[in-house]
């Protein structure tokens, strides 16, 4: 956990915050359709070659991986502690909430306890790559694995794991460049209503997928906003070069394979709400059963819920949670209707896109983070050199 100053937005800033995210719901129907089709027939790519030597060996290494990473978390805590035994209503809204992703309970292993059983699951062969990237996504994040910054990003530590998969070939996605932003524990984005503007960084950057396809950050879990289901953004980048001068993503290059969201199911995001400073949060919530893009995206063929664990016998010790993802990495969504850039961040800070559709990009109620403004102090530490392949 962390803590940090909190601002309180006034009702005029409340009044104007966060306009929400607005799309046309037939044109969104017919985009639900066609991305049924696609995924279907990605969905039979996967299964032609997941048992490819390649491919097994591949998924061997991903259960070492999290297994060690949940060891070496837990001891970079100091946590001895027996893991909390988290309960579940398997009688959840959603089908795919109704899976058990919490792995909490497994974390002390045993002769018996196989890791498999633990690190083994892949939630989604693919995930959605229509889904908006709503209102906030900036281009040109800081290159950058830890993207809690030192004020304004109190709340529940998160250690995502992200693997991208090609769904053409089951083998990883090499270089691919990987943004990841989402909203405060007040439910407040950085960007254009944070104090600093454009200027604020804070819960955004991005990292470089290794030879398994693999990205991490250190985030927190996000807080929720008026309209929208807690969540959590994800778009990736093929081709894309890096700007050598401040450490971001260089404008206008590369394509755009993939745009997405992470849902948190609604025990988990109950749990982590009952700590400061998400009880602070004075805004509506919305369950995943009334927010369409969590129902839309969730079918026989996605899972957007991460698979987790706590760290320890608490939440507050933090959570460590992973999802596999597969893509086309011939695709390309850079013209796509739910691709939005709301501003650019370079070596002179953040602007915002004056040809950007506003606060165009994305569904929902009219989503509006209130709460607690945030500003966010300037990215801290060397910037990491990142290569320009994909």
């Amino acid at each position: 956990m962390h803590f940090s100053k909190l601002l309180t937005l006034t009702a005029a800033t409340l009044a104007f915050a966060h306009p929400g995210e607005k799309h046309d719901h037939d044109a969104v129907k017919r985009e639900i359709h066609l991305r049924d089709a696609l995924a279907a027939r990605a969905k039979q790519g996967v299964n032609a070659c997941s048992n490819t030597q390649q491919a097994k060996q591949v998924q061997q290494r991903t259960i070492s991986r999290r297994a060690n990473t949940a060891r070496e978390l837990r001891a970079k805590r100091g946590i001895t502690a027996a893991s909390h035994k988290f309960r579940r209503n398997l009688a959840a809204l959603e089908k795919w909430e109704a899976i058990n992703h919490n792995k909490t309970s497994l974390v002390d292993f045993s002769p018996e306890t196989s890791e498999a059983d633990i690190f083994g699951a892949n939630t989604s062969s693919i995930l959605t790559p229509t889904i908006t990237d709503g209102p906030y996504y900036v281009w040109g994040e800081v290159i950058r694995q830890n993207v809690v910054e030192e004020q304004y990003c109190d709340g529940v530590d998160v250690f995502l794991e992200v693997q991208y998969i090609d769904v053409n070939t089951c083998l990883p996605v090499q270089g691919a460049l990987v943004d990841i932003w989402n909203a405060n524990a007040t439910g407040v984005y950085s960007g254009n209503y944070a104090a600093d503007g454009w200027d604020s960084t804070y819960l955004r950057g991005i990292q470089e997928t290794d030879e398994d396809g693999v990205v991490t950050f250190s985030t927190i879990f996000p807080g929720h906003y008026d309209g929208r289901a807690t969540h959590t953004h994800l778009l990736t980048h093929l081709n894309s070069t890096i700007n050598r001068n401040n450490g971001t993503l260089e404008v206008g290059t590369g394509s755009v394979a993939h745009i997405g969201q992470l849902f948190w199911n609604e025990v988990l995001r109950t749990a982590v709400e009952n700590t400061y400073p998400y009880t602070t949060n004075t805004q509506d919530v919305t369950s995943n059963a009334d927010d369409m893009w969590s129902v839309l995206q969730a079918s026989s063929d996605y899972d957007p819920f991460p698979e987790f664990l706590y760290l320890g016998d608490r939440i507050e010790d933090g959570l460590f949670a992973w999802i596999q993802i597969g893509i086309n990495t011939t695709a390309d969504y850079t013209d796509n209707s739910y691709y939005s850039i709301a501003a650019y961040y370079d070596e002179t800070g953040g602007h915002e896109n004056s040809d950007s559709a506003a606060m165009g990009g994305g569904s929902g109620s009219g989503g509006a983070p209130s709460g607690a403004m945030s500003s966010g102090a300037a990215p801290t530490g060397a910037m990491p050199s990142a290569s320009a392949s994909a």
